[in-house]
């Protein structure tokens, strides 16, 4: 059964720093996971895509499963899934295409023990959650009409409670960050959606705690950010995924603890927790950072995760002050904040529409 759960009213007059509303007629929308507010809670903005502004929808945030903690969305914007790590369960969500408003498919879908990292693959057939409390990941293919979904076998064993979980961009390989001193970094080869085995030296070790993970689009390189040694380290992606290190390099800041490379591949972003900036690098045709001149920029305290619109001219910043967008020079990597967002509580997770 469908549940109704948030309606629309733009309400241009609430939109930080006076940006008015553009005159823009597409809009793309973005959807925060909020485990700090109770039951939990999803928020929902209209991104004006020429601004970068945002204005929150009516009713929003809406409820969500216990304790949600990550958001997928289908390539084809028509669904939005969310991990709830209190109830071990997986929520669906239809978009409207007229309001961005989300409807509730019920009921839930079970997962594993505290599923609290999605993964999709980018034809959007597969959806993969990380159960931190069962050390495993569960696998759904998703029906491409109804976006509803169905277990794959059974849940394989990762051994570890999993720190971030990616795909290659050819949907190939399933990379898993876990903690440790060192930490490492699980790799495995997919068939079909299916883990067939371990890739060759899998896992791979990296920097202590590895939070944030990134891959370049053209699938060549492969980052982590390494939170208690404040570190990024930088890998190969050999043709068969295996990983082979390039370099560690340290940061002047603290507490790396999220990534993000831009559309362009050419800049990489990273949240310092500790610091409450963002770094940003330019990235060298071999993979190798260097730190742009105009950084730091400087975001509210505790930034924990960084995402983009699809036209790669905003990035938004979750931390304890809501959602801050960036408008980014394309050319030299700059960050000019357009505005900070209260939600209520810090997003876990954040994505936007196409």
């Amino acid at each position: 059964m469908l549940k109704r759960a948030a309606a629309l009213l733009l309400i241009c007059a609430g939109v930080v720093g006076g940006v008015a509303c553009s005159n823009s007629s597409s809009s793309h929308y973005l959807y925060g996971a909020l485990p700090g507010s109770g039951a939990g809670e999803i928020i929902e903005f209209r991104e004006d895509p020429d601004s970068g502004a945002l204005t929150q929808l009516a009713n929003s945030p809406i409820t969500a499963g216990s304790a949600v903690q990550s958001l997928a969305l289908h390539p084809s914007g028509k669904f939005l899934y969310a991990a709830n790590s209190g109830s071990g369960n997986v929520s669906l969500f239809t978009i409207s295409s007229t309001t961005g408003s989300l409807d509730e498919v019920t009921p839930r879908t079970d997962a594993g023990t505290a599923p609290t990292l999605l993964a999709m693959d980018p034809a959007g057939a597969f959806l993969y959650v990380a159960n931190s409390g069962s050390f495993n990941i569960t696998i759904f293919s998703i029906d491409s009409s109804t976006g509803a979904l169905t277990q794959v076998g059974t849940a394989f064993q990762i051994g570890v409670s999993a720190l971030n979980m990616q795909l290659s961009p050819s949907g190939n390989v399933l990379y898993v960050t876990a903690a440790g001193n060192p930490g490492t970094i699980q790799a495995f080869a997919l068939t079909q959606g299916v883990p067939t085995n371990a890739i060759a030296g899998s896992p791979f070790t990296t920097g202590s705690n590895p939070f944030g993970l990134a891959i370049d689009p053209a699938g060549k390189f492969l980052y982590t950010a390494n939170r208690l040694d404040n570190s990024i380290s930088q890998f190969a992606i050999n043709t068969d995924g295996s990983l082979a290190l390039v370099t560690t390099i340290g940061e002047t800041y603290t507490a790396p603890t999220a990534l993000l490379i831009d559309k362009s591949g050419k800049f990489l972003f990273v949240a310092n927790q500790g610091s409450a900036n963002l770094a940003g690098y330019s990235i060298g045709t071999d993979g190798s950072l260097a730190l742009l001149a105009s950084s730091p920029f400087g975001t509210g305290s505790q930034p924990s995760y960084i995402s983009s619109d699809s036209s790669g001219k905003f990035l938004f910043v979750g931390s304890s002050s809501g959602v801050q967008s960036f408008q980014l020079d394309t050319s030299s990597g700059a960050l000019t904040s357009v505005g900070t967002y209260s939600a209520g509580s810090a997003p876990t997770s954040i994505v936007v529409t196409q």
